[in-house]
């Protein structure tokens, strides 16, 4: 396994692998950006493909919202809040090997009008169940 990169301390996590840029306790009622951890990114592989939710959309917390596609597999893309849709990264969706390079930063995938929160983690716990 590759070196992965650090995980950001006051980010949250799922257990589905995606990260959102706020603590837990402070997501409801922010708007917020979703991306995958390294973690994923690193066990897809080379990504070449995200299909991302629209602006506009309502994702749900632990729902599907799209797909990341890589050399190995397809895996569906999970929400990790519930809200409104306000910005799709199409950065990413142009370069989809910014999820490999830069998951944290640049690789971001959409931005999210947070209503309600799901089953979210803080770095360390995240860092726990997952062996990093």
């Amino acid at each position: 396994m590759a070196e992965l990169p650090e995980l950001p301390k006051d980010f949250s996590y799922s257990a589905e692998h995606e990260w959102v840029d706020a603590a837990a306790d402070a997501v409801a009622g922010q708007t917020v950006k979703v991306g995958i951890t390294a973690v994923a990114a690193d066990a897809l592989g080379e990504v070449v493909f995200v299909d991302l939710p629209e602006v506009g959309d309502t994702v749900t917390a632990g729902e599907t919202c799209g797909e990341v596609e890589s050399t190995k597999s397809v895996s569906d893309l999970y929400s990790p809040v519930t809200g409104e849709v306000t910005a799709v990264n199409d950065e990413a969706v142009d370069n989809p090997g910014l999820l490999n390079s830069d998951p944290y930063g640049e690789g971001w995938l959409f931005q999210v009008a947070v209503s309600e929160a799901g089953a979210l983690m803080d770095a360390a716990a995240y860092a726990e169940a997952n062996n990093v």
